[in-house]
């Protein structure tokens, strides 16, 4: 009841939070949450829940469903994400072969299962099956000669051509947000960031559909990165049904943590690498329930993608290997060196992409994005396809270059020259001398390697979904498998060498190349993305390779130390920092002697703070200076003279609850008094109605005092998720430090611009 009786105030006056109204307790597009309230209206409607739970039995049953909600949300999660990425496997597998050929049985088949079903395939011609047709056999009846190859050539590129422009303008057209890897603005989301649209159902959609034409096309990225940006779109679906997820922003960035934990599992087959991925790479903040979850997630995905057997081999994994021979002492120093390797082309690949993005950012080639995804992917195709290796997906590149060489092996890098007298297990081949077909690998794969380097560092950012997981895997994996032939042929023939002498005999299998490739490829991706821990298990898991976890923890250590002696940001914090995103990054460490008075508004000779006063102002005295100022929020005060802080009002609240207060309420008006104290004010018998908001105010703000030091505020806004924060002195209140004010303090310590870090 609204009392319009005595104007005094001291009637039943309508608090307009009492009864909530839409939108409230939302934030806007492009601004970071609030975590601390979040966590408190959490706790306030756990609490509501427990005690309402002992009213009635069906009660009781909500309060169980409330709680089961997570676990479902997770169930929902693992099945989506884990359909969409077997889905995308066999999309991918079958239009990649489309560029070469078709099958004339079922023209959905790629050529391996064209081949299965075939009955005149021969063991030793196993890629050669009458049902699958090239298209110069099906175009002019030719498979060999000139001509041929030309034709071959000729439609590989237009396939190629096709896909990557049908993905751009798709991503162009519809949505916009679908481009580049996603974990950058998945990290920045889960620090509390909004970005409206990012995981939407258009964006999961698209991304799904495009990631399966870019990676067909050919071009040098991977559908890693993208496929935890597809989980995260599932996790935001699917936490959008239920109000526990829905109306609560931090709540909903633990279901995304579980979600990108989840994304990584159906990308390489990985479940704990997937968990601890998400805790070490994307994630915020991550509270033990949230590991459970994450871990149930990530569970329920990897089996959903092993019932629907992408790869056909009844594995989750596309690279699984086999090696017989254990590893020695002595070969720790190449995988040392092959960790220095990855520290350098880690280093090398992001101050080069980053410049060529800042490049594309600010100069005219930003304007013409499906231009430079078409021209890139004609200098990708037609460099790529005369050199078997670049010819292929990348994922069958990597994992050629990871198998053992056995006895049924028809490989080029298996064109050892064996002894005819050998009589040995098939599976305990001796080392051998090399013979052509293995020299003639090894140029075409330095040439390989080149190329990739150079292409990628141009694909990476381009619009339309690109990983960098597997491109970074073949650098490494190339030149892996390189070094391992190299050592390899050095044991063969100077296996009296002082450091051979002792693991090494004439006719034993020594050195597995393989092996080399597999923790070059660790070390690649430890350089560009700055993993540890979870690089190591995703390769172990990714491989099944679990005794080769030494080699692969050394080279994941060096790589990162290399880098690291060169910058600490990893690819994904370098592109965060390009985009201008408010990310305060837990890693960064915080050193300058500076204090809070040297940051917070108003700086000397800048206008005063703008407050609110707790009892003097009229509605119109606060819409004007919400017009005025575009601030997300202002402290509020007992006066203008005594300057002692009450609270904290956020601007998104005070429009929401003035605006309803006009509809709903009878007799407020502009110049209504308008109080955030618990009773109204004395005012003369003649004054209009006046608008009690005390609901909209926060009572406990965080404040620090003016001599508290930078280092110990940037801790703050770290671990508590701050937006801003109110300094004070004895009580009176000074001034504010915002999120975006340490972080051009941070830049400014750092002798950068300090406006080029800002989100535009």
């Amino acid at each position: 009841m609204v009392n319009t009786g005595a104007m005094s105030g001291s009637g039943n006056l309508m608090d307009f939070l009492d009864e909530p109204f839409p939108d409230v307790g939302t934030y806007e597009d492009f601004h970071t949450i609030d975590w601390l309230r979040e966590k408190s209206r959490d706790t306030d409607r756990h609490r509501k829940i427990t005690s309402k739970s002992k009213e009635s039995i069906w009660e009781f049953i909500k309060g169980l469903l409330d709680a089961w909600s997570g676990w479902v949300v997770m169930l929902l999660i693992g099945l989506l994400a884990g359909t969409l990425a077997g889905v995308i496997d066999l999309a991918v597998d079958w239009m990649t072969d489309l560029k070469e050929g078709v099958c004339l049985s079922a023209f959905w088949y790629s050529h391996e299962q064209c081949c299965w079903t075939s009955n005149e395939t021969t063991f030793e011609d196993r890629d050669k099956c009458p049902l699958w047709q090239k298209w110069s056999e099906l175009l002019v009846n030719q498979s060999e000669g000139a001509s041929a190859y030309i034709l071959n050539y000729l439609m590989y590129i237009l396939w190629a051509l096709l896909f990557a422009f049908l993905a751009v303008s798709l991503v162009r057209v519809f949505a916009p947000y679908a481009c580049g890897s996603g974990i950058p603005e998945i990290k920045t989301i889960l620090s509390g960031f909004i970005i409206r649209g990012y995981l939407g159902k258009w964006t999961l959609l698209i991304k799904t559909v495009t990631l399966v034409l870019v990676v067909s096309s050919g071009l040098s990225l991977g559908k890693e990165g993208p496929l935890v940006h597809v989980a995260c779109c599932c996790g935001n679906f699917f936490s959008s049904l239920f109000s526990k997820y829905s109306k609560n922003e931090g709540k909903r960035r633990e279901v995304l943590s579980a979600a990108a934990a989840a994304g990584v599992s159906v990308a390489f087959g990985a479940p704990i690498g997937g968990v601890l991925f998400s805790l070490e790479e994307v994630s915020y903040y991550f509270p033990l329930k949230t590991l459970w979850r994450s871990f149930f997630a990530a569970l329920v995905a990897a089996f959903t993608l092993r019932s629907i057997n992408p790869f056909g081999n009844s594995r989750l994994v596309l690279f699984y290997v086999e090696y017989h021979t254990p590893w020695y002492m002595a070969e720790l120093f190449p995988f040392i060196l092959l960790g220095v390797f990855g520290g350098l082309w880690g280093t090398l690949f992001i101050r080069c992409n980053i410049a060529w993005c800042r490049r594309r950012k600010t100069t005219k080639l930003g304007k013409y994005p499906v231009l430079e995804v078409i021209v890139v992917t004609a200098i990708t195709a037609i460099i790529a396809y005369p050199n078997p290796y670049t010819r292929r997906s990348t994922s069958e590149l990597i994992s050629e270059l990871f198998n053992d060489c056995g006895a049924l092996e028809s490989s080029q890098l298996c064109d050892y020259i064996n002894d005819p007298n050998m009589t040995r297990p098939v599976d305990d081949i001796p080392d051998r001398p090399a013979g052509f077909g293995v020299y003639t690998a090894m140029w075409q794969l330095a040439l390989a390697l080149i190329f990739k380097i150079v292409i990628t560092i141009f694909t990476f950012g381009m619009k339309i979904p690109s990983g960098l997981f597997i491109p970074s895997m073949a650098v490494g994996a190339m030149a892996g498998r390189m070094v391992g032939i190299g050592v390899e042929q050095l044991a063969y023939h100077h296996h009296d060498w002082i450091i051979f002498r002792n693991w090494c005999r004439p006719g034993a299998d020594c050195v597995t190349p393989g092996l080399y490739a597999m923790v070059g490829a660790a070390a690649c991706l430890g350089g560009v993305t700055r993993m540890t821990v979870s690089l190591v298990v995703i390769m172990f898991e990714l491989t099944g390779g679990l005794e080769y976890i030494v080699p692969l923890m050394a080279a994941a250590v060096t790589s990162k130390w290399v880098a690291d002696a060169f910058g600490k940001e990893g690819i994904y914090e370098a592109h965060i920092h390009l985009n201008g995103y408010p990310f305060l990054d837990v890693k960064d460490e915080f050193t300058h002697r500076t204090l809070a008075t040297d940051v917070m508004r108003p700086r000397r000779g800048e206008p005063p703070l703008s407050v609110l006063t707790q009892d003097s102002m009229t509605v119109e005295d606060v819409e004007t200076l919400i017009k005025e100022t575009d601030y997300n929020g202002f402290p509020v005060v007992v006066s203008r003279d005594s300057e002692r802080l009450i609270g904290f009002a956020q601007r998104r609240e005070l429009i929401l609850a003035i605006k309803n207060a006009r509809q709903r309420q009878e007799g407020i008006v502009s110049n209504s008094i308008m109080y955030f104290t618990e009773e109204p004010p004395e005012l003369p018998a003649n004054s209009p109605q006046p608008l009690k908001l005390r609901r909209v105010l926060n009572l406990s703000p965080f404040t620090v005092t003016d001599h508290t030091p930078m280092e110990t505020v940037v801790d703050i806004f770290r671990k508590l998720g701050l937006r801003q924060c109110l300094v004070t002195r004895s009580g009176r209140l000074l001034g504010i430090i915002t999120k975006k004010d340490v972080l051009r303090h941070m830049a400014q310590m750092a002798n950068q611009d300090p406006e080029s870090i800002m989100f535009n």
